[in-house]
């Protein structure tokens, strides 16, 4: 019997059906050894607000950003279609430290990435790990000019009785160093450690969010930052709930949510007081009696809160669900997307090897038509939303043919019948996507699987051809 849902329909994927996109296959970023080094695991994956630039973070501290290739988008009109991404910047954006006050090492992982939008030549964007958030500026430099007035093209001096001109020396095109250059840190405002980061619409404010507290910070002050929600209590003996992920609306400054280990999402207007401890609105949906169990307050923590780019609505995503709330409504979430509910007969033996801590991320397209989010077993699904519609693709190192089209895989129970079945009892859980994201403007997705980034586009109709 298959578990996975596919849209109602039956099979293996439907190429060429109202409202799928074709998805093919890119490029993928990395190595393929067996054995995997930790420094090497992709921990966070970020398009930038026009989807030029591609950003990537790992355990070991260094950011990769990778440039869209060819020429850019003209600003009115459309733009023709590149999918080529190629490394343009890697530095090391975080060190491994020790904090002797309380004897604990703070690791290097890259947390978040979050970017500015670009107002100038320099690109700029946040990176975090547990403990700091550092403010990156990447620029490129020319090392090298030509046609200096006083010195030869070896630099050697020129005899300037043979000067009879004067020239403006020019830079040499060819020869480009990009720079990366820690602009700002924002450090020591956090006890425990930092799940998020999170830029207001007016780009002059971030937030960044712990377990008990969400500070906002101006992008020029890094002395100092407001601590806006505090859910520490008294006593910690009566903590109940951390919070687990908070974000800014993307266009009213004033106002953001922040969700919680209890399922719960509340929604802040600063507007209405500076200290958000008491929330505008609160996002929770009763749970089934039915379907308590032990595990019930672990699957219900959100791992992840994202606003819809229109600001209306946002999605959160649970351990085994994927939910869409509609922000002028509280009670219950208008859409709900089942992404792997044939392992709820599996949460003790995922709980016994920790993968129900897992916590998977979540995000939209360009015009909030569709949803995406990762699984187990090197899995990510796409739900769209009108037509209702889901769709299970796996990322795999086997597709190695560029415009190799995805297939729908299904997960069945029992033997699997068809190329596209796989069966419940043979899922990798070690191999899952945490991460992906879906480029801003086009129809290209960034999925990171442990230590590789793979590219996937939309099929073009002269390549269908």
């Amino acid at each position: 019997m298959a578990i996975a849902m596919s849209g109602g329909r039956t099979g293996g994927a439907v190429e060429g059906a109202v409202g799928e996109i074709p998805w093919c296959f890119s490029q993928v970023k990395g190595t393929i050894e067996e054995e995997i080094a930790d420094a090497d695991i992709i921990s966070a994956v970020e398009f930038n607000h026009d989807g030029e630039f591609l950003a990537t973070g790992d355990k070991g501290g260094r950011v990769v950003i990778f440039q869209r290739g060819g020429l850019p988008p003209p600003v009115d009109g459309p733009s023709p279609f590149r999918c080529d991404y190629n490394v343009y910047s890697t530095f090391q954006s975080h060190e491994p430290e020790f904090d002797y006050l309380k004897s604990l090492e703070i690791e290097e992982k890259i947390n978040k990435i979050r970017w500015l939008r670009k107002s100038g030549a320099s690109l700029f964007l946040l990176t975090t790990n547990d403990k700091t958030v550092k403010l990156w500026k990447i620029s490129e430099k020319w090392r090298n000019f030509h046609g200096w007035n006083l010195l030869d093209q070896d630099g050697r001096p020129k005899d300037q009785s043979t000067i009879t001109e004067l020239k403006v020396p020019r830079r040499s095109t060819n020869d480009i160093s990009i720079e990366a250059m820690p602009r700002r840190v924002f450090a020591n405002a956090h006890t425990y450690h930092i799940n998020s980061i999170s830029v207001s619409s007016d780009d002059y404010t971030f937030l960044s969010a712990d377990d008990l507290r969400v500070n906002i910070w101006h992008i020029e002050t890094t002395d100092r930052s407001f601590n806006t929600v505090d859910i520490k209590p008294v006593n910690m003996e009566d903590l109940t709930e951390v919070i687990t992920a908070a974000e800014f609306h993307p266009r009213q400054c004033s106002e953001l949510v922040y969700s919680t280990s209890k399922g719960v999402i509340r929604y802040c207007d600063m507007r209405e007081r500076a200290l958000c401890d008491q929330h505008s609105k609160v996002f929770e949906e009763p749970e089934d009696p039915g379907n308590r169990s032990f595990f019930s307050e672990i699957i219900a923590s959100i791992s992840d809160v994202k606003f819809s780019h229109s600001g209306t609505n946002f999605l959160s995503r649970d351990y085994l669900m994927l939910k869409l709330w509609d922000v002028r409504m509280e009670r219950k979430p208008v859409e709900t997307y089942p992404v792997h509910e044939y392992l709820r007969g599996k949460l003790c033996s995922l709980y016994e090897n920790d993968f129900i801590f897992d916590k998977f991320e979540c995000g939209w397209n360009g015009d909030d038509s569709c949803v995406i989010t990762g699984s187990y077993n090197n899995f990510f699904r796409i739900f769209y939303r009108q037509p209702k519609m889901e769709f299970c693709y796996e990322a795999s190192r086997d597709m190695s043919q560029l415009g190799q089209i995805l297939r729908n895989k299904k997960v069945v129970q029992g033997p699997r019948r068809r190329r596209e079945e796989v069966g419940l009892d043979s899922l990798d859980y070690g191999r899952k996507i945490l991460h992906a994201v879906w480029h801003p403007r086009d129809n290209i997705l960034a999925i990171a699987a442990t230590n590789n980034l793979y590219l996937f586009h939309e099929q073009q109709a002269n390549a269908a051809m």
